[in-house]
């Protein structure tokens, strides 16, 4: 019931397009038997793997666990129906999941290759999350979701010579599998290097991008949909610099497909006021 009304409430309040339900990646290793908690000025903590027995958890068991989650989509998808939105379902992409599982917290600003060395391991761990995180789609889709946004958000701690391991490949399974399910998919490889060649390998339907990407090379190199980019930070500033700033996306972004957002998420000190105006600018430009 809250996870439901929290995700309706910006709809409410605001003259947006889509809302995106209230859940969270880590839900999928949480799923799988891994404890995980988040703890106050800190973030996640998840405990240790359990791989025999991760491997011995079957769809049901899955579902069943993740039951909230579904439920809070039929809700949301009830109410907001009427008003002709979409509702935007989520996983974390493979990468990010592993490495939060194997990391067992954010892994910002640590060594973690030695997490890697057990390639046998790895391998096999990654095959489980993936057969995990279709059915976790599957079961969003399912229960009314209309697009799946995929969520790389540690695409950026990897070389590129393993991308093609540890993001290319198994996120296009991903894509191919929403796209099997009729239903439009987002991807959002945060922090990654060559935004062009993902959009050929991975070919998702809309690409997302984060703040610290230069949007004019984006425009020209990419011809697929682009979402995002504008750094949450200009909505704690002053208006005036706020609407040099999204003029700026728009303009770069005038003769494209594009689907304006923020690079990240809204920040905690972030006045609604301020949410509301930076709406109105992009529903007024022209």
């Amino acid at each position: 019931d809250l996870s439901s009304e929290i995700t309706v409430q910006p709809l409410r309040r605001f003259d947006i397009d889509a809302a995106i339900i209230f859940s969270d990646i880590l839900l999928v290793p949480f799923a799988l038997g891994q404890p995980v908690k988040f703890k106050k000025d800190f973030g996640p903590s998840l405990g240790e793997i359990n791989f025999n027995k991760m491997s011995n958890i079957n769809e049901i068991q899955f579902t069943d666990k993740l039951k909230p989650v579904y439920n809070a989509i039929k809700k949301t998808k009830d109410k907001i129906e009427l008003k002709n939105k979409d509702l935007i379902g989520f996983v974390g992409a493979p990468w990010t999941i592993l490495i939060y599982m194997l990391n067992q917290k954010s892994p910002k600003n640590e060594d973690f290759s030695h997490k890697l060395r057990d390639q046998k391991f790895i391998e096999d761990l990654l095959e489980v999350i993936v057969k995990f995180l279709k059915i976790h789609i599957k079961n969003q889709i399912d229960s009314g979701a209309t697009i799946i946004q995929i969520f790389d958000s540690w695409a950026g701690l990897l070389k590129e010579n393993d991308y093609d391991k540890y993001i290319y490949n198994p996120t296009k399974d991903l894509v191919n599998f929403v796209k099997s399910k009729n239903t439009p998919v987002i991807c959002f490889p945060k922090g990654i290097n060559d935004y062009k060649s993902y959009v050929s390998l991975v070919k998702p339907d809309v690409i997302s991008i984060d703040y610290d990407v230069e949007p004019k090379k984006i425009s020209n190199s990419i011809d697929i949909t682009v979402q995002g980019g504008l750094n949450p930070n200009f909505l704690i500033g002053d208006k005036d610099e706020l609407k040099i700033n999204v003029k700026k996306y728009l303009d770069i972004f005038r003769d494209k497909s594009y689907i304006f957002n923020l690079g990240h998420g809204v920040l905690p000190n972030t006045d609604p006021g301020m949410v509301d105006y930076l709406v109105k600018l992009v529903k007024n430009y022209s």
